[in-house]
């Protein structure tokens, strides 16, 4: 199954590379993409087999979102987020998640941030508030939003797109086609069991991705989506060069002794930082699988290698956009798209350099603050 996800990914990329500008453009998926990645089922790998889910390994998620990102890092950034919300399904109660994820229809998106207010009422929750970076919330049918109730308790609640309010306010440098804009709630009711406690809320199903750390899950995808924005540079300036004959110069660019330094470099950075990451995951999904725990020093390795691949995926974008030289200034070409992208990319909390300052702290045997790991 795993591969034939991974192969259905790869397959769609004509059909996202053909819409990529219309994207850009209208700063939303067209609607073929978003259509096509629904009935591929890639808005939802991580809902688990006992939700009609395909729960992917960790490491197969990142080759899937890797995949579709190199088509265009808008779409790759969309599954990465409705799939990496997809996995809270684990901590819902069975009636709830069933309710949201037995359609293999739907998508969910949101924001973990704790940027809405919660009144207690019978039943649940009246829940108001705004929250900014809702990725493709434009296509999703249930919108989550982190919350603080009364009692000081964070929820990640769940919120029909009915009740949910979007806001055309996304005008951002990179990842433009993701409609990752503001959206508000208003008094929506939230009925007792249609939230999670991060950190709190047991897992209800016994899997090998319940046993998963989610946060670095979500780091994973993010680092995913940045990994498939390096290989599409790669390959832009690997075909650019073959007929690109620079200014002043009788050879084509594939024979400038900067230009083959330039691509060494950033396949070789590429290509390490993504063996890394996936060795990295293999071993935790291994844990896992088996049915143990994965600990803090290994939970800080996934996460490094996270942080690292997203460098290292804009380094070589950086390498790949120099050695294009004025050629990747032009709006028709991807790799002025491709920089912009993994440049905003970057800006994500769960590969803030703030973790590399965490698991230094780890290895140098200092006291740190894992409950982010």
């Amino acid at each position: 199954m795993a591969d034939a996800v991974v192969e259905r990914a790869r397959a769609l990329r004509p059909l996202i590379e053909q819409h990529a500008a219309e994207g850009e453009r209208d700063r939303r998926l067209a609607a073929p993409v978003v259509a096509a990645l629904r009935d591929a089922g890639l808005f939802r790998l991580c809902v688990p087999v006992a939700y009609g889910g395909p729960e992917l390994a960790p490491a197969t998620l990142v080759e899937v979102i890797e995949a579709v990102a190199a088509a265009d890092g808008a779409a790759g950034w969309c599954v990465m987020i409705a799939s990496t919300t997809s996995s809270m399904s684990v901590f819902l109660p069975p009636e709830h998640a069933k309710a949201i994820y037995g359609d293999p229809d739907v998508v969910t998106g949101g924001v973990f941030a704790p940027s809405g207010t919660a009144e207690r009422v019978d039943g649940g929750h009246v829940v108001t508030g705004r929250w900014s970076w809702g990725s493709g919330t434009d296509h999703c049918d249930w919108i989550t939003g982190g919350t603080r109730t009364p009692d000081g308790g964070f929820h990640l609640m769940y919120f029909p797109a009915a009740d949910v309010r979007l806001l055309d306010d996304w005008d951002a440098m990179g990842l433009r086609g993701t409609a990752s804009g503001d959206f508000v709630v208003e008094g929506a009711f939230v009925p007792d069991g249609r939230s999670v406690q991060p950190g709190v809320s047991r897992p209800q199903l016994e899997s090998p991705l319940a046993a998963f750390p989610n946060y670095n899950l979500l780091a994973a995808g993010v680092a995913a989506a940045l990994l498939g924005l390096g290989r599409r540079a790669v390959e832009e300036i690997t075909a650019l060069a073959q007929g690109k004959t620079p200014l002043y110069s009788s050879k084509t660019l594939a024979r400038s002794p900067a230009a083959q330094v330039e691509v060494a470099r950033a396949e070789a950075e590429l290509s390490a930082a993504r063996a890394f990451l996936l060795d990295e995951l293999h071993q935790a999904w291994d844990v896992a699988s088996a049915g143990g725990r994965v600990d803090v020093d290994r939970r800080a390795r996934i996460r490094l290698a996270c942080t690292h691949a997203a460098r290292s995926a804009a380094a070589a974008v950086d390498r790949a956009y120099h050695a294009g030289g004025g050629s990747s200034v032009h709006a028709g070409s991807p790799l002025q798209r491709v920089f912009r992208d993994v440049h905003t990319g970057t800006q994500h909390l769960m590969i803030s350099p703030r973790i590399d300052e965490t698991v230094g702290k780890l290895l140098l045997g200092v006291e740190a603050d894992t409950a982010m790991l």
